[in-house]
């Protein structure tokens, strides 16, 4: 099996701006610093239905460490399904700012999440986060052919060939009709 990174880019926190009271208040700046994706499983939030459905996660619980809710080093841009498994959960994480997450995660040629063997937090994280769901794959893939058919098209408007090109144009039509489809129903 052919191991592929987690992900290509590693999130920061760079707000420096007052303290809100709120921290859903954050929101906007968590998404720029996460790259519009999930902290733990590196799924762009489009395919959950934007920055609207995803959530913040408290990378220690509000509710064990109430001094931590409105602090942005403590919170974490997350997909729904990763940040209602953790819950209240004060068990070992990694966090996804200060880790590097490829030491610890992988992923297969489908895009499968897998821990490393050495990595004991990371194993435990795989089972309590549930990183082994279908869906974590399935938008990595899709991700995947999104970058393709970006560097298809750049290379179809170089060599002008007319079959890449109706080829590219078939393939293109359907995925973003998909696209289309699911804007809609957001």
């Amino acid at each position: 099996m052919n191991e592929i990174i987690f992900r290509n880019e590693s999130p920061v926190r760079s707000y420096s701006g007052k303290k809100l009271s709120d921290y859903r208040r954050y929101k906007d700046s968590l998404a720029q610093d996460f790259k519009n994706r999930c902290g733990y499983t590196y799924c762009l939030d489009f395919w959950f239905g934007g920055k609207t459905n995803f959530q913040i996660d408290h990378f220690k619980p509000k509710s064990k460490f109430p001094d931590l809710e409105t602090e942005y080093k403590n919170l974490v841009y997350s997909c729904s399904y990763v940040n209602r498994a953790k819950s209240d959960d004060v068990g070992s994480y990694l966090d996804p700012v200060d880790e590097d997450y490829n030491a610890h995660f992988y992923r297969d040629e489908l895009g499968n999440i897998y821990p490393r063997e050495e990595s004991e937090v990371a194993r435990y994280m795989y089972i309590k986060l549930k990183l082994y769901l279908k869906r974590h794959s399935i938008i990595w893939m899709l991700d995947q052919l999104e970058q393709k058919m970006f560097l298809l098209q750049k290379l179809i408007e170089e060599l002008d060939n007319p079959v890449a090109k109706e080829l590219y144009l078939a393939v293109s039509f359907k995925y973003n009709d998909y696209k289309k489809h699911l804007r809609a129903i957001q």
